[in-house]
């Protein structure tokens, strides 16, 4: 692991692939691309966009029977300008601001946002 970064992939595990596929593409004005359809064995899966070999990690939400989502086992961080941006997108996207931005010293600027499944993300920016 010393070459790489410690996290390559990351799943947000929902229970209504529209609706969060609805919240992620509005609060992050992006599209997501359909990874797989999912079936009884394996997960409905829509990637964030990555680029092969760039900064970061790539990631997807996924939907898959047995798997709950919500709780806050994992948090995210997503990269932003100004998280407060993404934050003020959020109650219309169907989600809650849990923390609104906040000051985390020399490494910038947090906000708490949860989805409209419970599941708990972090926008981060340095302004």
């Amino acid at each position: 692991m010393a070459n790489s970064n410690a996290v390559g992939w990351f799943e947000i595990y929902v229970t209504d692939m529209v609706r969060a596929k609805h919240f992620y593409q509005t609060v992050f004005e992006t599209t997501l691309e359909q990874l797989s359809a999912g079936d009884d064995q394996s997960p409905e899966m829509w990637a964030f966009p990555w680029v092969d070999e760039a900064y970061g990690a790539g990631g997807a939400i996924c939907k898959m029977a047995g798997v709950s989502p919500g709780g806050n086992s994992v948090m995210v961080y997503f990269r932003c300008e100004d998280c407060a941006v993404e934050q003020g997108r959020v109650n219309d996207a169907g989600g809650k601001v849990v923390r609104p931005k906040i000051a985390i010293g020399e490494y910038g600027f947090i906000s708490l946002v949860t989805d409209p499944d419970g599941n708990t993300i972090g926008l981060h920016s340095k302004q």
